[in-house]
């Protein structure tokens, strides 16, 4: 398994660009998987989920071309022969958003077969939402030997109130509802922009949807959708970890091709902190010349504080005068990068939901471990500002959502680098 080097103490310096947001992409990938056209995608960010989504399509009999060069971002799916219309376990089990493409399958194919869920052990991510959802517009769901099976001949209309907000849950039955028979009303739905920016592909493929990015979708089902081309929005929480790394290091950085609206939360929570930013219509530039601040967060779903963003501001509160408390609503294990932080030195007690923070510790370098996807990223910010060498294992994590981090920071001045596993050389046989 390859693992991060770092070697802390420089500022970072420079511009750096975001990528598309692989939130956005993973649902847009499984769109294309209702209308028996190509659907092209631009800004596709290269990284371990939207590979492995691109299997899983395969396997089905899509059609998955890559592009190269100067459109290496780029993916055309044509899914005009579904022979299988099944997500194995093999495929999905490091992935949680495997369930996208239950949705789209049964309303296209009349039936579904998928593997229930892996990915980062961040506490349980139940898809009985996504079940009861289905089952409202008429299929009929069986769970066995880890599967869940959904079939209907057609789907139709309904409405589906969601008994909390889900933003998987609401993308994978606004697919659905799609091709279903008559209007389905959502509430309750997630805001998110990566659930607008799904929409805003399903409309361009004919979908009729009003309300996308707010709490209510209404969506008037159609006979058939076609093919479009689409780019994906920019990665909000790849721009918001380089943001804070900027600040964290005391640093001057632009990050560029972000959208500075999806990052209100985050970018009035570090303004409290005492960090200055400038932003234009693509960009935030981030300069870390003050003292840091102790400032409390409590994630929410968007417009909140994001989670995903959770971990890399506890990387922050370290190096921040004062007590931090950090409540974390979304998720009930998502503090496991905690514990490898007090291993570089933070001063951290986790007291159930909530995490309180005295900063300002002097971080040291040590070796640590990578537990799940923004976890990681977090260790590579206290890497950063850490004195002498971090070395963290299991980066496969952080390349799961974010493409080439280790380049991206080297060329703003972080002292970082990727190394395989070494294996024991094998011992020479005798004759």
């Amino acid at each position: 398994m390859d693992k991060f080097v770092i070697r802390g103490g420089n500022p970072l310096l420079g511009t750096i660009r975001v990528g598309g947001a692989k939130n956005a992409a993973l649902p847009c990938i499984a769109a294309a998987l209702l209308t028996d056209e190509p659907v092209i995608l631009e800004n596709i960010p290269q990284v371990r989920d939207i590979e492995t989504t691109r299997k899983l399509l395969t396997a089905m009999g899509a059609e998955v071309e890559l592009g190269y060069g100067r459109a290496q971002h780029r993916t055309t799916i044509s899914c005009r022969n579904l022979a299988s219309p099944e997500a194995s376990y093999e495929l999905v089990k490091t992935m949680r958003a495997s369930t996208l493409v239950l949705g789209p399958l049964v309303a296209r194919c009349g039936r579904a077969r998928v593997s229930l869920p892996g990915g980062c052990a961040i506490g349980a991510r139940p898809i009985d939402l996504h079940i009861k959802g289905l089952e409202r517009l008429g299929a009929k769901i069986t769970q066995d030997h880890g599967y869940v099976e959904a079939s209907a001949e057609r789907l139709k209309g309904g409405e589906i109130v969601f008994d909390k907000i889900t933003v998987t849950g609401t993308e994978d039955l606004l697919m659905a509802a799609t091709l279903a028979e008559g209007e389905t009303i959502m509430q309750n739905c997630a805001r998110e922009p990566e659930v607008e920016d799904l929409a805003n592909l399903l409309i361009k493929m004919g979908a009729q949807i009003e309300g996308a990015g707010t709490s209510t979708i209404r969506i008037k089902g159609v006979n058939k959708l076609h093919g479009a081309k689409h780019a994906i929005i920019p990665d909000r929480i790849e721009a918001a970890t380089f943001i804070i790394a900027g600040a964290l290091t005391g640093g001057d950085l632009n990050v560029v091709g972000c959208d500075p609206q999806h990052l209100g939360a985050l970018l009035r929570k570090l303004e409290e902190t005492g960090v200055k930013t400038k932003q234009t219509a693509d960009s935030v530039r981030v300069m870390g010349d003050n003292p840091l601040k102790a400032a409390d967060i409590v994630t929410e779903e968007y417009p909140g504080f994001p989670t995903d963003a959770q971990a890399q501001y506890m990387a922050l509160t370290t190096q921040a005068e004062g007590t931090s408390i950090i409540t974390e609503n979304i998720f009930e294990n998502r503090f496991m990068h905690a514990q490898e932080l007090v291993r570089m030195g933070a001063n951290i007690k986790i007291e159930g939901r909530r995490a309180i923070v005295r900063g300002k510790s002097p971080l040291s370098g040590a070796a640590v471990l990578a537990s799940d996807l923004r976890a990681s990223a977090s260790l590579v910010l206290a890497a950063l500002v850490a004195d002498g060498e971090t070395i963290i294992d299991r980066v496969y994590h952080i390349d799961r959502g974010y493409e080439n981090i280790e380049e991206k920071l080297r060329g703003v001045g972080a002292q970082i680098r990727r190394i395989g596993e070494i294996l024991p050389k094998k011992a020479a046989v005798r004759a």
